[in-house]
């Protein structure tokens, strides 16, 4: 995609030097470093989502309708631009494009990242969830191959370890973003070069993931 770490710094820099927000900030090394496309998300405060939809099915984690996509390839200026359109808005990305998910217990994240490390397998971002959840982010076609996999290993039931994909047509509030009024998601491995733009295939974690998730729940 021909990114540059000498354009990570002149994302970052030229958003201090301008006073940009975090969100705006984050939506700008999204769509210009790792080629993500970013929507506008809505935002909650006691339970009551800024869509104001009296029915919202979910407060505060889900795309605004009426606002546009910020589309993979977008220039500083050019998120700064469309974001101060919603300002407050949240970051949330698609999932299925350039990435689909696997959730885990946050619990049970934390340590298979930890292993997984020690292992020296890829990784792409991981991201935890102040509901309790950690994000992998692996490669697209990963949810709908989920189910497959797992019973190739050896696991007949999926619910049973909560492991989860995530794929086309669901969306993830990112960081820096708060989720729900329940507070900010966080990176515990940030994008890179190497691991946003090819994000591994799932198979690669898969065996951990599944392994961990099944030892945390026998112990809960």
């Amino acid at each position: 995609m021909g990114f540059t770490i000498g354009g990570i710094r002149e994302i970052r820099s030229g958003t201090r030097r301008r006073g940009r927000s975090s969100e705006c900030t984050a939506v700008a090394e999204f769509t210009g470093l790792w080629g993500w496309d970013v929507m506008p998300g809505a935002r909650a405060a006691a339970g009551t989502c800024s869509c104001e939809h009296p029915d919202c099915a979910a407060p505060g984690a889900h795309p605004l309708d009426f606002a546009p996509q910020v589309s993979a390839g977008a220039t500083l200026d050019e998120v700064s631009k469309a974001w101060a359109e919603f300002p407050g808005a949240s970051v949330m990305l698609p999932v299925g494009r350039a990435f689909d998910v696997v959730e885990v217990a946050e619990r049970a994240g934390r340590r298979a990242l930890v292993r997984l490390e020690r292992m020296g397998l890829p990784l792409g971002p991981v991201a935890a969830t102040p509901d309790g959840r950690t994000h992998f982010f692996v490669a697209p076609g990963a949810a709908a191959e989920l189910p497959q996999l797992l019973y190739r290993m050896g696991w007949d039931d999926p619910s049973a370890l909560d492991l989860h994909g995530l794929g086309p047509g669901t969306y993830i509030t990112a960081p820096p973003s708060d989720r729900g009024g329940l507070g900010p998601v966080r990176w515990l491995r940030p994008p890179a070069l190497d691991s946003a733009t090819r994000p591994p295939a799932a198979r690669l974690l898969l065996g951990t993931l599944a392994y961990v998730a099944h030892r945390s729940r026998a112990r809960a």
